[in-house]
């Protein structure tokens, strides 16, 4: 499985950012104060990350345009949850004109870019350094399609894992590879598709089911098509444990 192209994912970065402002702006002021699918955070948790992430992620293609770079939140990890204890409260209105002001930023960043001719060489423009993971803006982008896309389905609004794609699911086994535990090797094998082996333990385990729940599962999300089950050396056993996910700072901690 490789990663999409730059060009298919700018194209699929607007593709979800056109999705989560659509679904935020149908938000009411007491749709944001109810709970989101991620444990002890609200909807407008969930709404002022996005905003949060978004604008992080445009700073960093902006540094980068000037050969710097700039760590993804202010004040870090701990200015990061301060923002969105600060901001998870507001109305709906604000909460929609942030989201959709940080998204619009992030995409002009991401639509100024270079071309990708030559670009990978002298590390511009896609390939520009980034302070995100240690990686590049193509890093950055992924990050950015899977926090918009992962996040939309935690506000459930109804845009839930079973509409993910299958470009966007493959690109989550690649990804959270790093969550098969040391000794496990999973063996995911999707409906209708090539079975995928992720970890090198010796202990194989195949994960049967469709492939959108397959990715929830695997993404830390309530697969929404109860399809999925497990196997051991032929018996049926419980889906096992994942590590946490892979960390955002080039050294895990």
């Amino acid at each position: 499985m490789t990663d999409p192209a730059p060009e298919n994912l700018l194209a699929a970065l607007h593709a979800a950012a056109g999705a989560v402002t659509t679904d935020v702006a149908k938000l009411t002021d007491e749709d944001v104060k109810a709970p989101s699918a991620l444990s002890g955070w609200t909807r407008g948790h969930v709404l002022a990350h996005l905003a949060g992430i978004a604008n992080a992620m445009a700073r960093q293609l902006e540094y980068a345009a000037r050969g710097e770079t700039v760590e993804l939140y202010d004040g870090g990890m701990d200015g990061r949850n301060r923002a969105i204890d600060m901001a998870a409260g507001h109305d709906a209105a604000t909460h929609q004109a942030d989201v959709a002001a940080a998204v619009a930023r992030a995409l002009h960043a991401f639509d100024t870019l270079p071309g990708v001719k030559d670009s990978a060489a002298n590390r511009t423009g896609w390939w520009a350094p980034i302070a995100y993971r240690g990686g590049v803006v193509l890093d950055g982008g992924l990050a950015l399609w899977r926090e918009l896309t992962i996040h939309n389905a935690d506000l459930l609004t109804g845009r839930g894992p079973e509409t993910w794609s299958r470009e966007f699911c493959e690109h989550l086994f690649t990804f959270l590879e790093p969550r098969v535990r040391p000794g496990d090797r999973l063996v995911l094998q999707p409906l209708g598709l090539p079975p995928v082996a992720l970890g090198s333990g010796h202990r194989s385990i195949v994960i049967n089911g469709m492939l959108t729940d397959i990715a929830a599962w695997l993404a830390g999300r309530e697969p929404t098509l109860g399809s999925l089950r497990a196997s051991a050396d032929a018996d049926g056993t419980d889906l096992p444990d994942l590590l946490p996910w892979p960390s955002a700072t080039p050294n895990p901690h």
